[in-house]
């Protein structure tokens, strides 16, 4: 079962999803919470897998509640579906860095909801190519962050390094599969791999990471 929280400032929004999700026989709405703050703490109190973190919210808005949630919890949970409004919100960016899985459109269809929350409680990221776009403009932007090839990423074999590439370049399991011509379940293998000595919490985080560390340049 998979135990979501919802934060929200309309009251609207919190019941609309909760119905949709509650609805689901593998998920379980735990909660919600009507600002930043209030997300923070009952995170904190119901242990949920997943917390839909609206962006814009009084007290503490989703991105200053998705950094102080995340800053001292586990690697592993809980997950951070960001909610937002346009797929080009400023937040993105920092988002990501905060540790966010991923982002929905709050007028996506109910169906993409509950696979978006199911997505991210797998462990795994939900990035758009709009997501992705906007990542990589971001770093274009921002030339003098990017440095070349640390230390950190000398903890990966050639092949994880090729990986980690492919995965900034926003390409699937299956995609990464192809590219190199090897089963998707060793790809998923390297990935999780990845990962854990990155010490990274999910294939966001890769991606953010890749184009830091320079191994992936923008444009490229």
């Amino acid at each position: 079962m998979i135990r979501v929280l919802i934060a929200d400032d309309q009251a609207m929004v919190r019941q609309g999803f909760g119905a949709l999700l509650a609805a689901q026989p593998d998920l379980l709405v735990v909660g919600d919470a009507a600002d930043g703050a209030q997300a923070v703490t009952e995170a904190r109190r119901l242990d949920p897998d997943v917390v839909l973190m609206d962006v814009r919210m009084p007290v503490l808005d989703g991105l200053a509640a998705t950094r102080k949630l995340l800053g001292d919890r586990p690697a592993d949970r809980p997950r951070v579906l960001i909610l937002t409004t346009f797929d080009l919100d400023d937040y993105v960016y920092e988002a990501l860095r905060a540790g966010a899985s991923g982002f929905l459109l709050k007028d996506a269809p109910a169906a993409d909801l509950v696979h978006a929350v199911r997505v991210v409680a797998a462990g795994d990221a939900l990035l758009a190519p709009t997501v992705t776009r906007r990542l990589i403009a971001e770093f274009a932007a921002r030339p003098q962050r990017r440095q070349s090839h640390p230390a950190r990423l000398a903890a990966l074999t050639p092949r994880e390094t090729d990986v980690l590439r492919l995965i900034a370049r926003g390409r699937s399991n299956s995609e990464i599969a192809a590219d190199l011509v090897v089963a998707e379940q060793t790809v998923k293998t390297h990935v999780g791999r990845i990962l854990a000595k990155l010490q990274l919490r999910d294939r966001a985080q890769a991606v953010v990471l890749a184009y830091e560390t320079g191994l992936v340049a923008a444009g490229e």
